[in-house]
């Protein structure tokens, strides 16, 4: 049945040409943005995880420079440590030429004396902003670095807790204190003394430098692993908002080339009523 009342077809095609519209709006919006999900309308349960994940991202990020700090504060008391390992070898080799009774005990002696002061000024020079390693305490008061490498979350939106990786201060002002734990050489006697307890400081030293170095090879492969995860997480967050440029190009020349046959569509239908004049002619 025709009415002059109501035009059902105008109304159905201006229906489609709203709809195609909209999508075309959309598309258009997409593709000049280049987020398919840029706000929560868009798609709420993929805004939200999108926002979620991004809001770690910025985490990691920060956890990544923490543990670039990290990493040079325990390189600058790994290398401290093995120099001191190489003084102090450098130490027992005087030590063992001194156990002739035919040398300089007081020269051998001087040249001890010099080599360790140089490793107390290495302890004392071994910080990184503030931070030393090396001494009695990091930075005065404490005895452990925290550095955060990571932070752990619990479900979608669960709790967050960060994890942090400690090192301990190794206390070498106490342990190496080569002024009272070293025995003064005189004679090839008090030389044989000597020896002892330069190979228990030596270890020592050995010890700390082993402790350093695993505590750095731990850090670095932390910083590598949280690297890899931003941008994993990073890849993941783009697959989910970003446009998708060839799916999106298809897609508005098909909407454009629908508009056009909607706008066709809405003018015949608004003809209807002109053919209708035509019965009462």
């Amino acid at each position: 049945m025709s009415s002059i009342l109501t035009n059902n077809g105008a109304m159905v095609a201006l229906q489609t040409l709203s709809q195609v519209s909209d999508d075309l709006l959309m598309t258009q919006n997409a593709i000049s943005t280049g987020k398919e999900v840029e706000t929560a309308k868009d798609n709420a349960a993929i805004w939200a995880i999108s926002k979620t994940m991004e809001s770690d991202i910025r985490g990691f990020e920060a956890i990544e420079d923490g543990l670039a700090i990290g990493e040079a504060t325990v390189g600058v008391a790994s290398a401290a440590a093995e120099q001191i390992v190489e003084t102090l070898n450098e130490m027992k080799e005087l030590i063992v030429s001194a156990q002739s009774e035919s040398v300089e005990h007081e020269t051998i002696q001087n040249d001890i004396d010099s080599k360790a002061a140089q490793i107390a000024s290495i302890i004392g020079a071994a910080q990184f902003n503030g931070a030393n390693l090396l001494s009695n305490t990091i930075d005065g008061t404490e005895t452990q670095l925290g550095i955060l490498g990571s932070l752990d979350r619990v479900g979608a939106g669960g709790t967050v807790s960060a994890v942090e990786i400690t090192v301990d201060a190794l206390g070498f002002e106490s342990t190496l204190d080569l002024s009272s734990e070293l025995t003064v050489i005189t004679d090839s006697a008090s030389a044989e003394s000597a020896l002892g307890e330069i190979e228990s400081l030596l270890q020592i030293a050995i010890d700390g430098a082993a402790i350093l170095g695993a505590t750095a090879a731990r850090l670095e492969d932390q910083a590598s692993f949280v690297s890899d995860l931003v941008d994993s997480m990073t890849l993941g967050v783009s697959t989910m908002t970003d446009t998708n440029m060839e799916e999106a190009s298809a897609r508005l020349t098909a909407l454009q080339t629908q508009q056009e046959l909607a706008v066709q569509s809405l003018g015949i239908a608004n003809e209807q009523p002109n053919t209708l004049l035509q019965l009462f002619q």
